[in-house]
C-alpha cells in the first residue's frame, strides 16, 4: 500500500503522463517496428548501440525470455488501459515468444541453451563450452513463461516454468551453476544468484496465485527466504556487497570483493520491497529503501552526473590489479554510464518513496530522472529507443555489456512498472 502523501502528490499525474508517453511513443514502437520476429517468434536484439543496424539474426535466449515477460506484461496493462497499443498484439507476441522457447530453448537435461539461430537451432556462444553456460538464461525463461501464463491464462506455460524452476534450484544446490560471460571465481558467492532467484520465485508466486495453484504459498516462502539471504548475507550496514570472497581464496581483499554495483543494488532492493510489502514486512521495506538511497548516493558521479557502473564500497573508483576477466571488466568499465542502472534507479527510488514517504528518495528520483532523460533517449525520434551505452561524460560509445545485444528489458520493464505505480486510483 502506497502512502497517502504519494497518492495525493501533485507530481503523480505529470510523471504518469511522461512515463506512459515515453513508453508508448519512444520505446515500444522501436521494438514492434522491426526487432519483434512476428514470423517465427521472439525478438532480434543483435542491434548496434544506436539502434540503427541489425548485426545478426541470432537469438540470445536470455533476451527471448525477457521479451516474453515484457509482452505478457504489456498485454495485461493494455487490457486495463494503463498503456497504449493492442492487448491482442502484445498477447500474440508473448505467446509466439513463449512457444519459440518451449520448442527450441530446452536441452534434454531440462536446462536452457544460451544462444539460438533465428529458426531455433542451438549454437555455442563460446566454442567448446557447450550450450547451457549460464543459469541466468534459465531464470529469464522461467520469468517469461510465468508472465505469459498470466497474460494468456494458458497453464501449460506455468507447468513448464515450474519444471525449469525446480531444475534451477537443483543446480544451485550443487554449487555448479555457471554464469557466463563472467563466471564467479572459486571461493566467492555472488549476490546475483539470490537476487535473480528472488525475482523468479516472486513472479512465479504471483502467477500461481492467479490460478489458485497449490504451490503458490511454497513459492512465496522461497521468495521470502531469498529476501532473508540477501539481507542476512550480502547487506553490510546499508551497502549490498556484490561478491563475498573468503580470505582463503585469495580474493578476500581484491577488486571483486571490494566493489559494489549501484544499479544491481537498487534493482535487488525493489525486488525486496515488492516482496516485503506483499507479505506485510514493513521493517524490511524501510531497510531496503535505505539501501536504495545509499546505493544511488555512492554511485552518483558528482562531476558529470549519472550513476557509475562500479565503485568501491566508499564510492571511490575501483583500484588494484585484475586477476580475472570479471575484475578486468570492473577496472575497464567502472566509469561508463549505461542504460539499465538508471532505469532501475527510476523505479526503485520512486517505489521507495511511495512505500515509506522518505522525501530524500523522491529527490533522488528527480535527480536520476533529469539525468536519464537528458542523456539516454535517441536524439532522432524516427529511430527511437535509447543509445544505451555511454562514456563517463554521457557520450555514446560502442561497447559490449554482458551480451553483444541491444536489450529492451530494463527500459521497457521499468517504464511499465512506473506507469502501474503511478496509476489513477
Amino acid at each position: 500500500m502506497v502512502t497517502s502523501e504519494f497518492a495525493r502528490g501533485e507530481f503523480v499525474p505529470r510523471l504518469r503522463h511522461i512515463y506512459r508517453r515515453h513508453l508508448d511513443e519512444v520505446i515500444m514502437p522501436f521494438w514492434l517496428r522491426g526487432p519483434a520476429d512476428v514470423e517465427l517468434g521472439g525478438v532480434f536484439t543483435c542491434i548496434d548501440n544506436r539502434g540503427e543496424h541489425r548485426l545478426s539474426d541470432d537469438k540470445y535466449v536470455w533476451s527471448q525470455g525477457r521479451f516474453a515477460w515484457l509482452m505478457g506484461r504489456a498485454a495485461i496493462l493494455a487490457e486495463r488501459g494503463a498503456i497504449g497499443g493492442s492487448a491482442e498484439t502484445y498477447r500474440a507476441l508473448a505467446r509466439a515468444t513463449a512457444d519459440f522457447l518451449v520448442r527450441h530453448a530446452f536441452l534434454p537435461n531440462g536446462r536452457c541453451a544460451y544462444l539460438l539461430t533465428r529458426d531455433g537451432r542451438m549454437k555455442e556462444s563460446l566454442p567448446g563450452q557447450g550450450h547451457d553456460i549460464s543459469i541466468f538464461v534459465d531464470c529469464f525463461v522461467v520469468l517469461g513463461l510465468a508472465e505469459v501464463a498470466r497474460a494468456t491464462g494458458d497453464e501449460s506455460y506455468l507447468a513448464a516454468a515450474l519444471r525449469s524452476y525446480d531444475g534451477i534450484r537443483d543446480v544451485l544446490a550443487t554449487g555448479t551453476a555457471r554464469s557466463e560471460p563472467y563466471p564467479v571465481p572459486a571461493g566467492c558467492r555472488s549476490h546475483a544468484f539470490p537476487m535473480i532467484m528472488l525475482n523468479v520465485s516472486q513472479e512465479l508466486e504471483t502467477a500461481l496465485e492467479a490460478v489458485g495453484h497449490t504451490r503458490a504459498a511454497a513459492l512465496g516462502a522461497d521468495a521470502n527466504a531469498y529476501v532473508d539471504e540477501i539481507l542476512g548475507d550480502f547487506l553490510d550496514h546499508d551497502i549490498i556487497r556484490e561478491m563475498l570472497c573468503g580470505e582463503d581464496s585469495g580474493s578476500g581483499s581484491g577488486v571483486l570483493a571490494r566493489h559494489i554495483t549501484p544499479g544491481h543494488a537498487v534493482e535487488s532492493m525493489w525486488f525486496v520491497m515488492e516482496q516485503a510489502r506483499r507479505h506485510g514486512r514493513e521493517a524490511v521495506v524501510a531497510q531496503a529503501a535505505d539501501v536504495v538511497k545509499r546505493s544511488i548516493e555512492l554511485g552518483w558521479d558528482d562531476q558529470y552526473g549519472g550513476l557509475l557502473r562500479f565503485v568501491e564500497r566508499d564510492g571511490s573508483p575501483p583500484r588494484g590489479e585484475a586477476r580475472d576477466r570479471y575484475e578486468q571488466l570492473i577496472l575497464d568499465t567502472w566509469d561508463t554510464k549505461i542504460w539499465w542502472p538508471h532505469s532501475e534507479a527510476l523505479y526503485a527510488s520512486l517505489l521507495g518513496y511511495a512505500l515509506t514517504g522518505d522525501q530524500a528518495l523522491l529527490e533522488l528520483h528527480d535527480r536520476v530522472h533529469a539525468y536519464t532523460f537528458a542523456t539516454f533517449p535517441h536524439p532522432d525520434p524516427s529511430v527511437g529507443e535509447w543509445i544505451q551505452i555511454r562514456d563517463r561524460q554521457g557520450r555514446p560509445i560502442d561497447k559490449v555489456v554482458a551480451l553483444p545485444v541491444k536489450d529492451p528489458y530494463h527500459i521497457m520493464r521499468n517504464m511499465m512498472l512506473l506507469v502501474d505505480l503511478l496509476r489513477e486510483p
